[in-house]
């Protein structure tokens, strides 16, 4: 009897051990796939805006068939999870304003105002505050991106950092997202260190598809907001993440992407 508990005490504590190994490669696979999740859902949104605004102008023409002209004239309002095409075209125009009034504000923002979204993505019928999706294929990453670098954000996937630039097609822009590193059961920036010159990094908003190629990779300290600037001229990507050091306290790891 004594030797058949003994067994089963070491067939549970096996199963435990297995358990232990498995949970973390599990537990990110499944992250994984429900980052990948949500940039489909992302990708539904831009096909389904194209429906929404034909759907609004097939109703303009019934209700104004009583009258002398049925021309439809395009909304930029949208209903709430119903963003259009319309609505789609304003976020840009907007995105690309709100860049060029930070040229002139560079070295006057807090730290903590990077928490706030730079935009309200409900104004423009999107209600998941997701703003685009940031994908490099050498590692196997695509995430979506939130407007707002705070807690809640953080944990879903990247995360904009408000008064920085916006990731549109435009120059004069540095667009910095953050990401966690060794975040239990999510891969979201830990394998970013592997990017290395040369390699792509994308981002796909809700009207552009944009391509950039790693320039640089530094290890700066976390008060060191200098590679956060925008650089005249330049169209810069920057993802920025946490990195033990050797005092095992936590710098800062950035990788440097500019537009190709």
């Amino acid at each position: 009897m004594k030797k058949i508990i003994l067994i089963a005490v070491a067939a549970v504590l096996v199963i435990i051990g297995v358990g232990l190994i498995l949970f973390e490669p599990v537990s990110n696979e499944v992250g994984k796939q429900e980052a990948h999740k949500l940039v489909d859902e992302f990708e539904d949104i831009i096909a389904q805006a194209e429906e929404n605004s034909s759907k609004a102008e097939k109703k303009s023409v019934r209700k104004d068939e009583k009258s002398a002209s049925s021309a439809y004239t395009p909304s930029y309002y949208a209903e709430p999870g119903k963003p259009t095409r319309e609505s789609l075209k304003r976020l840009l125009e907007d995105s690309r304003r709100y860049n060029e009034k930070l040229v002139s504000n560079q070295g006057t923002v807090k730290t903590s105002n990077y928490k706030k979204a730079a935009l309200d993505l409900k104004e423009y019928g999107i209600t998941s505050n997701i703003y685009c999706y940031v994908s490099a294929p050498k590692i196997g990453m695509k995430l979506p991106v939130y407007l707002g670098a705070s807690d809640s954000t953080l944990s879903s996937g990247a995360a904009h950092l408000s008064n920085t630039s916006l990731p549109v097609n435009q120059k004069n822009t540095n667009c910095v997202i953050a990401g966690h590193t060794g975040y239990i059961g999510r891969t979201y920036f830990d394998n970013i260190r592997s990017l290395s010159s040369g390699d792509t990094v994308t981002i796909r908003n809700y009207s552009q598809t944009i391509n950039y190629k790693v320039i640089k990779k530094k290890r700066i300290k976390p008060n060191d907001t200098t590679n956060l600037y925008i650089e005249y001229g330049r169209q810069l990507l920057t993802l920025f993440t946490c990195i033990r050091n050797d005092k095992g306290d936590w710098d800062r790891l950035i990788v440097i992407c500019e537009k190709k």
